[in-house]
């Protein structure tokens, strides 16, 4: 089993109650729009993190992050790109790669707006933490924990703090 902490769209935005929740995990995943590369040293520092980059991200998070992240965590199939849209309105490039290849568990980023979609189209679920950074519109910045558990996601929980 892992714990698994999602967050995205820091903007270059870390601190101590982010960083605690950090310590509890297994993994951090990060969903792009870093900010600035530090953002990942920090949480370096405590966990092991798996990323891709967003589009305000530069060259120095483009060079350590993908645009798209795939992989296996127990046995979930993992996708992790920043702006992917949601089940009925994924982007074209999302889209039509869902049709062709099988996955579990789809994470974005980008809109600031916490979503978690069971999507039947697809069977998988969807998941965007929203943005856990004070940057933007949104009024409370948001983070996802999880567990992972061989093909089970377990024990969701969202984590609200005031901007």
């Amino acid at each position: 089993m892992k714990k698994i902490l999602l967050i995205s769209d820091t903007h270059g935005y870390i601190d101590d109650k982010i960083l605690s929740y950090c310590k509890s995990a297994d993994e951090v995943w990060h969903a792009g729009d870093i900010g600035n590369i530090e953002v990942i040293d920090k949480i370096r520092q405590l966990k092991p993190v798996k990323g891709v980059y967003g589009n305000i991200d530069n060259h120095l998070i483009r060079k350590e992050f993908p645009l798209d992240n795939k992989f296996n965590c127990e046995n979930i199939k993992v996708w992790i790109t920043h702006i992917g849209g949601y089940p009925g309105r994924y982007s074209k490039r999302v889209s039509d790669c869902l049709k062709s290849e099988k996955v579990d568990l789809f994470v974005c980023g980008h809109s600031h707006i916490l979503k978690v979609i069971s999507d039947k189209k697809h069977n998988l679920l969807h998941i965007n933490p929203g943005a856990i950074g004070k940057h933007g519109f949104h009024n409370k910045r948001t983070m996802v924990r999880f567990d992972i558990n061989g093909k089970k996601i377990e024990n969701l929980e969202i984590i609200e703090f005031n901007r």
